[in-house]
C-alpha cells in the first residue's frame, strides 16, 4: 500500500460530516446566557491521559475522535463561550469553521508562487488599509498574530532609520531608540529584544490618566535622547491598551513624529477594528498615518486562530527589510514561479498557511456594516456592565471605559479589612473554577484589577449581570468563611 489516501473514502466522508455536525451543534448551543460552564480545570488524571508515546502502529480515526471529545473538549479555554471576558480572544464563528476546513483541504503554501491563494492576501490587506485609511497600496501581510505584526512593524523601521545595510552589519553602536506608552503590550519591549536593539532602547513614556501616552512627556524624552547623542527612530503608539481599552491621541503622535520625522507606528491589535463602527472610529482619528500598523483579525473580527496583520505604508521599505534573492527560490517571468514579490519577500516566514481565506469569508458573509454593529454591540455591554458595577456598593470601577474593556474589583466597602489585592486574584480564580465566568486580572495605578473584555459578539448584557451576581455570590461565601486575606 503506498500513499496514505484511503482505499474507500465513505468513512471518511461519514466521520468528517459527523464532526462538522458535532462543531456546529456545540457553536449553536452557545448563545448569550446559556447555563453551560465557561471553563473546567483538567485533573491530574485528564493531563496523565493526554500523555503518551509516539504511537507507533496506525489507530481507528473514530476512535481518535471520540478521544477529542472526551479529553480535549471538555477542557477548552472557553473563548467562544459568551461569558468569556479573559484577555482579549474573539469568539470564532461557523463560516470560520468551514473557511479553515477549506483551507485545509486546499493545503496551500503561501509564501510564493503564482497562485490564487496569494491573490485573496493581497485583497484582504487592501481591505486592512481600507478599513483604517492607510494607502490602498500599502504593502502588508497576515502573520500569526499581533506580536509578529509589531516585530515586523519594528525591523521596517529600523530599514528606514539604518538601511538595508542594518540587515547584515547590525544595529551595534547606532544608538537608536523607540517609544511607547506606559500601557504598551509587552510584545513590542520583546520585539526590540529580538530585533537587536535590547528592551532599553525602548523608552517607556508616562501615560495621562485616561492612559494614553502622554505626548508632551514624549516629546522631552525624545529631546533627551537627542542631546545625550542618540537616534531616536519611531514611536509606537497604542489603539486599545491591553490593560484598559485606552487608546493614544493618535493624531496628535502623528503630527509629533512627522515633525520629529521618527517612524510612526500603531499598536491596534484590537482597538483598530473599532474602525469599523461610526460610533468609535472617530477615537482612532489619525490612525491612517501611520507608517505601519499590527492587529488581529482574530480577536475582535471573530476570525478563528490565527489571523494577525501587518500593514506598511512603503512597500519597497517592507521588501527591503525581508527579500532575499535565493537560487532555489528564482522568481521567473511566468509559470508557476512568477506573480513576484512574493509575501516571503515582506516578512520572515517561507511557509504560510491560507490565513486570508477564512478573513475573506468572514467579511464577505457578514460585510463591513455589521461588522461594526458587532463592535458596538461589544462595547453597549461594556458599558452597561461598567454601570452595574457603579450601582454595586461592594465594587468600584478603576478606570474609564473607552470602548470594550472594564476594570474593576471588589472595594474596601465590599470587604472592609481585607487584602484587596489577594482577595481580587482569589475571586477571579473562583470565578474560573466554578465555570460562571472567565474574566482575567491586571494591575491598574498599583491595584489589582478584574478585567473584562467584551470581544465575544456572542455576549450580552444578561452574560455581564451573570458574571456580577456571581462574583458577588463567592465574595459572600468568603466573608461568611472569614477567607478575605491570606
Amino acid at each position: 500500500m503506498s500513499g496514505l489516501d484511503p482505499a474507500d473514502w465513505s468513512a471518511l466522508r461519514a466521520l468528517g460530516h459527523r464532526m462538522l455536525d458535532d462543531t456546529i451543534d456545540r457553536l449553536a448551543s452557545l448563545g448569550g446566557g446559556t447555563d453551560r460552564p465557561v471553563w473546567r480545570p483538567m485533573q491530574p488524571a485528564d493531563r496523565e491521559a493526554l500523555r503518551e508515546p509516539l504511537p507507533r502502529l496506525a489507530a481507528d480515526p473514530e476512535a481518535l475522535y471520540r478521544r477529542y471529545l472526551e479529553q480535549v473538549v471538555p477542557f477548552a479555554l472557553g473563548n467562544t463561550h459568551p461569558r468569556f471576558m479573559g484577555w482579549v480572544h474573539g469568539g470564532g464563528t461557523g463560516i470560520g469553521v468551514l473557511a479553515e476546513m477549506l483551507a485545509a483541504g486546499l493545503n496551500a503554501n503561501l509564501g510564493g508562487r503564482d497562485h490564487a491563494p496569494i491573490e485573496l492576501e493581497r485583497t484582504v490587506i487592501r481591505w486592512a488599509a481600507e478599513m483604517v485609511g492607510m494607502p490602498s497600496d500599502s504593502s502588508g501581510l497576515l502573520v500569526t498574530g499581533s506580536s509578529m505584526a509589531n516585530m515586523i512593524a519594528v525591523l521596517c523601521a529600523r530599514t528606514a532609520a539604518a538601511g538595508p545595510a542594518a540587515r547584515s552589519g547590525g544595529v551595534g553602536g547606532r544608538g537608536l531608540v523607540g517609544y511607547a506608552g506606559a500601557s504598551a503590550h509587552g510584545c513590542l519591549p520583546r520585539a526590540f529584544d529580538m530585533a537587536g536593539f535590547g528592551t532599553d532602547a525602548l523608552r517607556i513614556v508616562p501615560v495621562d490618566r485616561a492612559h494614553r501616552m502622554d505626548v508632551a512627556a514624549l516629546a522631552a524624552a525624545v529631546r533627551r535622547d537627542r542631546e545625550a547623542g542618540l537616534s531616536p527612530f519611531m514611536v509606537a503608539a497604542t489603539a486599545g491598551a491591553v490593560d484598559t481599552g485606552a487608546i493614544d491621541d493618535l493624531d496628535a503622535v502623528a503630527a509629533f513624529c512627522a515633525a520629529e520625522h521618527l517612524w510612526f507606528h500603531v499598536d491596534g491589535a484590537f482597538g483598530a477594528l473599532a474602525a469599523l463602527s461610526p460610533r468609535f472610529a472617530t477615537q482612532l482619528r489619525g490612525i491612517g498615518r501611520a507608517d505601519s500598523l499590527a492587529f488581529d483579525f482574530h480577536k475582535w473580527a471573530q476570525v478563528p486562530y490565527d489571523a494577525g496583520c501587518v500593514l506598511v505604508r512603503d512597500p519597497a521599505l517592507q521588501a527591503s527589510s525581508f527579500a532575499q534573492t535565493l537560487a532555489y527560490l528564482s522568481r521567473e517571468d511566468r509559470g508557476a514561479a512568477g506573480n513576484a514579490p512574493w509575501p516571503c519577500d515582506l516578512g520572515p516566514d517561507l511557509s504560510r498557511g491560507f490565513r486570508a481565506l477564512k478573513v475573506w469569508m468572514t467579511f464577505g458573509t457578514y460585510g463591513a456594516e455589521r461588522m461594526g454593529e458587532m463592535v458596538e454591540a461589544c462595547c453597549d455591554v461594556a458599558a452597561h456592565l461598567a454601570r452595574r458595577v457603579e450601582q454595586e456598593k461592594a465594587l468600584e470601577l478603576l478606570a474609564p471605559v473607552t470602548l470594550n474593556v472594564v476594570c474593576f474589583r471588589v472595594s474596601e466597602a465590599g470587604a472592609p479589612g481585607a487584602d484587596l489585592d489577594w482577595l481580587n486574584g482569589e475571586l477571579v480564580k473562583d470565578l474560573h473554577e466554578s465555570g460562571i465566568a472567565v474574566p482575567s486580572t491586571t494591575t491598574i495605578d498599583g491595584k489589582r484589577a478584574i478585567r473584562a473584555a467584551i470581544v465575544n459578539h456572542r455576549t450580552v448584557r444578561e452574560d455581564a449581570d451573570i458574571m456580577i451576581e456571581g462574583l458577588l455570590m463567592l465574595l459572600r461565601r468568603r466573608l461568611q468563611a472569614g477567607e478575605t486575606a491570606r
